[in-house]
Parts: C-alpha cells; sequence; structure tokens
C-alpha cells in the first residue's frame, strides 16, 4: 500500500482546498527557466571561450554552471521559507554577474530580474486579490446558508 502525505492524512470530506500562492508558482516557473539559461550560457561559454582553456579551466566553467542550475532549481522548493525570495535576489545578481563571462549575459541576466521582480510583485499581488475573493466568499456563504 502506498504511504500517504501528511495532507492526505489530514483530509476530511468538505474540508476547502488549501489555496496555491501564485506567486510561488510564477516565482517558481521563472527560476526553472533560468536553470536552463545558465546551462545554456555555459554551453555558450564552453565554445566560445575554452579553446585555449586548460582542462582545469574547461571543468569549473562546466561544474560551476551546473552548480548555479542546481541553485535555481533547488531554490524553486525554497520559496516557503522566510529567506527564500532574499536568496532568488541573490541569485538574479549572480546571473547577471555571468556576463564577465559570456558579455549577452549582462543583458540576458537583466531580463531574468526583471521576470523575477515581475512574478515577485504581480504574483503578490495576485495572491492578495484571491484572499480578499476567498474572504468575501465565505461572508456571503455564511449570510447565505443553502439550508
Amino acid at each position: 500500500m502506498a504511504r500517504m502525505t501528511k495532507a492526505q492524512r489530514e483530509w476530511r470530506p468538505d474540508q476547502p482546498k488549501k489555496p496555491r500562492s501564485v506567486k510561488t508558482m510564477f516565482a517558481s516557473s521563472v527560476l526553472s527557466i533560468e536553470a536552463f539559461i545558465v546551462f545554456f550560457a555555459a554551453l555558450t561559454a564552453f565554445g566560445l571561450l575554452a579553446r585555449g582553456w586548460s582542462t582545469a579551466h574547461k571543468l569549473w566553467l562546466m561544474g560551476g554552471s551546473v552548480v548555479l542550475a542546481l541553485l535555481f532549481i533547488l531554490l524553486c522548493g525554497m520559496l516557503r521559507k522566510p529567506w527564500g525570495y532574499a536568496a532568488g535576489w541573490v541569485l538574479q545578481l549572480v546571473l547577471i554577474a555571468t556576463g564577465f563571462v559570456v558579455p549577452a549575459m549582462f543583458v540576458i541576466g537583466v531580463l531574468c530580474a526583471l521576470a523575477w521582480w515581475y512574478a515577485v510583485v504581480k504574483g503578490g499581488r495576485m495572491d492578495r486579490e484571491n484572499a480578499r475573493r476567498a474572504e468575501g466568499q465565505r461572508r456571503w456563504e455564511a449570510e447565505n446558508p443553502l439550508t
């Protein structure tokens, strides 16, 4: 028999579904896309710059890019923590700083940081709007019972 999660064990009939955060989902999407951007930027740097590099430098380039891409992916799960969004801003700065290796990444990094900003701001606004709607719905249902 499959093990049940905590949410499955605690569920009861007619229990309202806990709303998911639009901010977290939107920000996770941005971070996931940025992980791919980091990986492909590393391949670009490897193809353009690494011809005269030693094997150690090439390994540092590819290893560092894989670690950075994994940090972007791991941060998706950490956005529920209080420090998650601050860490996201730090990763945005690191992504912009990769422009010192591949100059085009200055532009791409700034565009990604703008996408991150939009995800955080607009997602938070949507979460607040959804909470207001849910509260209004709850009040209406309390004032207008079905039976």
